[in-house]
């Protein structure tokens, strides 16, 4: 079974260092069929290499995936942490290690937040309050401006007065400056949110910095949020980071799939159920020029008109066996659960590829949901929740509009 290795910054904090580790023993209970390895950058014990190696020396398959402990990338993600178990991949012949994604602004992360912002405010309402959000801060632009994006979604999910972008260290406008920027434009129930995972030096600075702004301003008053810390939510993020990266199903059912796109123009396609589910798939299926055969007792209208203008082949009747001679890929989008399961099996057989629009696990197909931007096709595969899938899907390609 591959081994998981989390890779945090570290601290000489003890409350620091005892709040990673509860955090690390929460993913431990979430798997509990899966060796899971803590190592740290930097002031603390592990090392990446060290974990790495030991997890590949104990792995029977040599494998592990290391998921960095980050909120946002930087330095540490995109050099230090691939040095070091770079070191233990090379100690370990024939090894493999998968790196896993950093935190980023996945949805529960951003509700965390929320939770500590509301928590600090106590009897203050959401929309009296100016969130002064707090960064890490470092050198180099990307982690910085995803910063201020966050910061953006923050305030329209939280409903906050006003919000405020500042940094603890290295670049500005830092947390004097940002506490400033909030009380000139009116805000004077201030809450500070330190973007960090757990206690440290730079939650320290927070609270020194905010006290000594808060004397020098006696008609404001400032609460300083908790850090994330150690909870579900977090700990969730780091399992679906781990299930994603070696293949599994993660809790919201991400598929272990091969992408690919399919040249069916002239090929036979067979769609079982001539219902609204299959009148919105057809549209594709014709631009992509397949030779388009619908089975089915009765069809949507939409359907039918298309098979009166010559675009596919209308057979009104009950899908068969026969009905999938020859064909390159088929559809199975009946409302009727067992004949889906017997149109998949038969296009299994014949090893057919098979979508089932009423149960995805039970096909050997799945349609993504895709959008154009820029000459490209993007597509993103999910599970159960078509909804969510969507949503990623059009956040790529408005992301590929901005960037490309």
């Amino acid at each position: 079974m591959t081994a998981l290795v989390i890779a945090a910054h570290g601290t000489r904090i003890e409350e620091g260092q005892q709040q990673c580790r509860a955090l690390i023993d929460r993913v431990r209970r979430m798997l509990p069929d899966v060796r899971v390895l803590d190592c740290y950058v930097e002031l603390d014990e592990p090392t990446i290499a060290e974990a790495v190696t030991d997890a590949l020396e104990t792995d029977a398959d040599k494998s592990a995936v290391v998921v960095p402990l980050m909120i946002g990338t930087g330095s540490h993600v995109e050099e230090d942490i691939p040095e070091g178990f770079g070191a233990g991949i090379e100690t370990v012949a024939g090894s493999r290690v998968t790196y896993a994604p950093h935190l980023g602004p996945d949805p529960r992360m951003i509700s965390a937040v929320c939770q500590r912002i509301s928590a600090a405010a106590a009897d203050w309402s959401d929309d009296e309050i100016s969130v002064v959000f707090l960064g890490r801060g470092t050198s180099l632009t990307t982690p910085n401006a995803d910063h201020a994006r966050l910061g953006r979604v923050l305030l329209e999910k939280g409903g906050y007065a006003d919000l405020t972008n500042a940094y603890i260290q290295v670049t500005h406008p830092n947390l004097t400056e940002g506490l400033q920027q909030a009380y000139d434009k009116g805000g004077r129930k201030i809450v500070v949110m330190p973007h960090f995972l757990f206690h440290g030096r730079l939650e320290n600075w927070t609270h020194k910095q905010a006290n000594e702004w808060v004397a020098a301003h006696p008609d404001a008053e400032v609460r300083v949020a908790d850090v994330i810390g150690d909870c579900d939510e977090l700990a969730q993020v780091v399992v679906d980071r781990f299930r994603d990266a070696s293949g599994k199903l993660s809790d919201h059912g991400a598929p272990q799939v091969y992408l690919a796109g399919l040249v069916l123009a002239g090929r036979k396609v067979v769609l079982a159920g001539g219902g609204h589910v299959a009148a919105r798939r057809i549209e594709k299926l014709i631009d992509s020029g397949a030779d388009i055969t619908v089975v089915a007792p009765s069809f949507d209208e939409r359907i039918k008109s298309l098979g009166e203008l010559g675009k596919l082949k209308l057979v009104e009747r009950e899908v068969t066996q026969a009905d999938l001679d020859d064909a390159w890929y088929a559809m199975a989008l009946t409302n009727k659960p067992e004949v889906n399961e017997q149109v998949a099996a038969w296009a299994e057989a014949r090893r057919v590829f098979c979508v089932r629009g009423d149960d995805a696990s039970g096909g050997t197909a799945w349609t993504p949901a895709t959008g154009a931007a820029n000459g490209l096709l993007v597509g993103v595969v999910g599970g159960q929740d078509p909804h969510r899938t969507a949503h990623a899907r059009t956040a790529s390609v408005a992301t590929i509009r901005r960037e490309f």
